[in-house]
């Protein structure tokens, strides 16, 4: 991915979704924006916000036993910057798919978010940053803490 369909527009794109997922900031914000707006769900969708940066924890603890390098390719640096040399999970999919999953839970209509956590997920490889696999674990991992969150449509 890091060496296909590459421009300045498309690297731009890439790198401003990379931003929104950096820490869960975009998981949190529409997780507080759902609080104001559904104040039935209010506490589901606090949980969901905080969610992101609860997930990003658990996948750093991850990292730091699996230690896996960051993918280097000769002549093709990476097209963003990462705290830690670790790769394995990806914290943006794991982060961006924990909350997607917790959101539509709370809120069905809420899966149009799938959507976002995928173009986040997706840039991480495109950028040179994680390799295809790390992307997957941390979408399966973000799934299955989405499902593990206590939160659920309220009756």
């Amino acid at each position: 991915m890091r060496t296909r369909g590459h421009g300045p527009h498309a690297e731009a794109v890439a790198r401003f979704f990379g931003k929104l997922g950096e820490n869960g900031q975009v998981w949190v914000a529409i997780g507080l924006v759902g609080a104001l707006v559904d104040q039935a769900q209010f506490e589901a969708w606090l949980l969901c916000a905080f969610l992101g940066p609860a997930a990003i924890v658990l996948n750093f603890a991850i990292k730091v036993v699996v230690r896996r390098q960051r993918p280097v390719l000769e002549g093709l640096p990476p097209l963003g910057g990462a705290p830690t040399s670790l790769s394995f999970p990806s914290a943006h999919a794991t982060s961006s798919f924990a909350c997607a999953t917790a959101m539509t839970r709370v809120a069905p209509e809420a899966a149009v978010l799938f959507l976002l956590a995928a173009v986040i997920s997706a840039g991480r490889p495109y950028l040179g940053m994680h390799y295809p696999s790390d992307v997957l674990a941390g979408a399966l991992l973000g799934v299955g803490l989405g499902f593990a969150a206590p939160v659920g449509l309220v009756d």
